[in-house]
């Protein structure tokens, strides 16, 4: 059992200490970095049969960790999946109205996976999935620059001067967001087809920017997330990512 220490795990000796627990954890699809934490505070997790009692505990290759008194595996090589969402799934593992999940609806197999943010019960489009806690919230940050783009259907006579200004971070409810890039595709009678772009992708973020310009939005489909897309994959269809393309595609730390 390492020792614990206050040093970040990034340095020269990472390696050789080993890894944090928490992140280890997240890794191993346990809970979230910051949810492991949890545990290891509420004195859930042993390492060696040992008590873990701080934060900051490195897990090496070959350590028992258990949480709970269950025995947690080694964690898997990092994978990611994309994932075409129907709408009428919710991205949780658990809904306390009962609602059905994208996790439930996945093909059975799977390790555990999270999702790489969120898409709203009504929306549907790309999904990207990992096995690993640590890179999705990794992948969801926008300093990583990576874009989200939609296809998004509204009812109303669309402005584009009004979609130009967009560009500058809207203000919605006293809410600063983003810049957000949207174009008009198509219009026809009072329904409009845009292609909306953002890096940031906050909670039912266009749905309220567009609300507040007086558009309701009837469908809203992610088609691409960075450099992965959804062209191709049907309805509900899972595909894995190669790990040569994987490991190109991820942002350098």
């Amino acid at each position: 059992m390492s020792a614990p220490d206050d040093a970040p795990d990034n340095g020269p000796d990472s390696a050789a200490r080993g890894e944090r627990i928490a992140k280890w954890l997240a890794r191993a699809g346990v809970a979230s970095r910051r949810d492991a934490e949890k545990l290891v505070e509420d004195g859930k997790v042993r390492l060696n049969n040992q008590p873990v009692t701080h934060p900051a505990t490195f897990v090496q290759p070959g350590d028992m960790v258990q949480v709970a008194g269950k025995v947690v595996d080694q964690p898997d090589r990092t994978r990611l999946w994309l994932y075409h969402k129907p709408d009428g799934l919710v991205t949780t593992h658990k809904d306390p109205e009962g609602r059905p999940t994208v996790f439930a609806a996945l093909p059975p197999g799977l390790p555990r996976v999270v999702s790489v943010g969120r898409l709203d019960l009504n929306s549907e489009g790309l999904l990207l999935l990992t096995n690993d806690g640590a890179l999705a919230r990794q992948l969801e940050l926008p300093a990583n620059g990576w874009i989200r783009r939609y296809r998004v259907r509204v009812f109303g006579v669309v402005n584009e001067r009004q979609l130009a200004e967009l560009a500058r971070g809207p203000v919605v409810d006293g809410i600063k967001y983003g810049p957000i890039e949207a174009g008009l595709d198509s219009q026809k009678g009072d329904n409009a087809w845009l292609t909306v772009a953002l890096r940031e992708g906050r909670n039912r973020e266009i749905r309220r920017v567009m609300m507040s310009l007086g558009f309701h939005v009837s469908r809203l489909i992610r088609i691409s997330y960075g450099p992965f897309q959804l062209s191709g994959l049907e309805r509900s269809e899972l595909q894995e990512v190669p790990g040569k393309v994987l490991r190109e595609q991820l942002p350098k730390s």
